[in-house]
């Protein structure tokens, strides 16, 4: 549903818009109460039995958008409560990042074969004669499924010559990579937050937008107020983003209007990532290790965690981009805060590393990013350009895409060990990922750089982009053409990665 205007696209970018005005304002939370009435105005529901639930579920939105926790429904709480420790601009997110709205959830079937009004009655029978369980059965002139004896094989749908039985799924379960969608005792989806890795494609998946990140609008704009030199770090995927006018000069006007100090690429940190991981994988593979997995997505970084512990001294030692770049920023700018603007959810767990917190203070998707436009009323049509950012290499900024990281890094390591043989590969989506280090921890990709992306595409297909992948993807390529420099070798932050670690 990525890039497809639909109400709960707009819903969000509601909340977000009201919540940056707010914030704006100057008066901290005051009027927080009203936000819901702004959201969802009028006496009439537009997509729910009734607009107080609308409401109360424009109230969690809210509070998500400024990073609090969702509250319970069995007890009486204040819109407001826990407002004041997290409305400042020094407040960290604070896990479980993706959350669930439980009165916002339809409760989908969860995988399940049905027989639809398409069934013929069929003399053939056949979706009768392939089930292994006796489960299907002919009632009032059409097929029947027991759903009680059914083992969800798919073997009737396979059959049906008419295509009748459809096979239902809850779409956030089936997005998600990790297994991480369970049900509660009403039947809706519930997160099992010890496998979610907060990739957040279960939130672009949920056809009801009952699933919601947290988020950081408010102290962002809190530490700008304050007099904060706010610096934003923002990751290549951001072109054409924010429509056909926004180009990198226009963007880079808009990010000052809003009360940035300066807009600095993220490809400058993928360049002296890609560097240093070249010079990882030379020095370990295969002398101390058998292969490498590259260290950027951070999801995918959770995953092998997680699921694969044995193998986690595998991952690339190397800082992400994100890191790198923020590093490099506090050293050249002293007390300035940091802020990373991206496509990705996970980045925000990221963030809150101990080791990372106070390198990255504030972390931003694009979606909640036009929220923040929008508030400020900035129009990219008429606003004049300024100064394209142009420090990142052509590689550094096709990170955004999947390939994008092990092509960079591979490319390095031709050019700097010409006669070094360097095997890739790369897989798309947790399900996808999960295969990948299967076969490598079973020996099949030994040699090899491997490259994962939690998102289907990559970076362009994360939970916080605006654009449908596919067309992301392909501006993103232009982009590159445009960079003034093709090889991180040619970045003049190329060896800094050592002195940022």
């Amino acid at each position: 549903m990525r890039g497809i205007p639909s109400l709960i696209t707009e819903i969000r970018k509601k909340v977000f818009t009201e919540v940056a005005r707010m914030a704006y304002s100057g008066r901290g939370y005051e009027g927080v109460d009203e936000l819901p009435y702004i959201i969802v105005p009028g006496d009439q529901p537009l997509h729910r039995e009734s607009v107080f639930l609308e409401r109360a579920i424009a109230s969690e939105r809210v509070r998500l958008a400024m990073g609090l926790n969702i509250r319970p429904i069995q007890t009486r709480h204040l819109m407001t409560e826990g407002m004041d420790e997290a409305a400042v601009a020094e407040q960290y997110y604070t896990p479980p990042l993706i959350n669930i709205i439980p009165y916002a959830c339809h409760a989908c079937p969860t995988n399940q074969y049905k027989v639809s009004n398409y069934c013929q009655n069929c003399l053939a029978a056949s979706c009768q004669k392939v089930c292994p369980k006796d489960a299907i059965s002919f009632r009032n002139n059409r097929s029947y499924i027991d759903l009680e004896k059914c083992i969800r094989c798919g073997k009737c749908a396979k059959a049906c010559p008419y295509n009748a039985i459809v096979h239902l799924e809850r779409p956030c379960q089936g997005a998600c990579g990790m297994d991480a969608i369970v049900s509660d005792e009403q039947g809706r989806a519930k997160i099992d937050q010890d496998k979610c890795v907060a990739c957040g494609q279960c939130l672009v998946s949920c056809p009801f937008g009952a699933i919601v990140d947290k988020g950081q609008i408010f102290q962002v704009i809190q530490s700008i107020i304050k007099g904060d030199k706010v610096i934003a770090i923002v990751a290549p995927a951001f072109i054409g983003q924010f429509g056909k006018h926004s180009t990198p000069g226009k963007f880079i006007a808009a990010m000052n209007k809003l009360g940035f100090e300066r807009t600095v690429e993220v490809a400058v940190g993928a360049d002296m990532c890609t560097v240093a991981e070249a010079e990882d994988f030379m020095e370990k593979v295969p002398a101390q290790q058998n292969y490498m997995a590259t260290s950027c997505c951070p999801a995918w970084h959770s995953m092998i965690y997680k699921l694969f512990p044995s193998e986690t001294d595998k991952i690339s030692m190397t800082l992400t981009p994100m890191v790198l770049t923020a590093r490099l920023m506090k050293k050249q700018h002293p007390n300035c805060k940091v802020v990373f603007v991206g496509p990705c959810a996970a980045k925000k767990l990221e963030a809150i590393r101990e080791d990372i917190r106070s390198d990255v203070d504030f972390v931003l998707t694009f979606e909640e990013l036009q929220g923040m436009f929008q508030a400020k009323e900035i129009d990219f049509e008429t606003i004049e350009p300024m100064c394209d950012p142009n420090e990142g290499s052509a590689a550094g900024r096709g990170f955004a895409v999947s390939g994008g990281v092990a092509g960079a890094v591979a490319d390095v390591i031709h050019k700097t060990n010409p006669d070094a043989q360097v095997l890739t590969t790369r897989a798309e989506g947790l399900r996808e990922c999960r295969k990948l280090m299967t076969l490598a921890k079973a020996g099949k990709y030994n040699g090899y750089l491997l490259e994962g992306m939690a998102c289907p595409g990559g970076c362009v297909a994360g939970a916080g982009t605006l654009l449908p992948v596919e067309l992301a993807a392909n501006v993103v390529g232009r982009y590159q053409k445009e960079a003034d420099t093709e090889s991180p070798l040619d970045s003049p932050y190329r060896n800094q990665a050592e002195e940022l670690e």
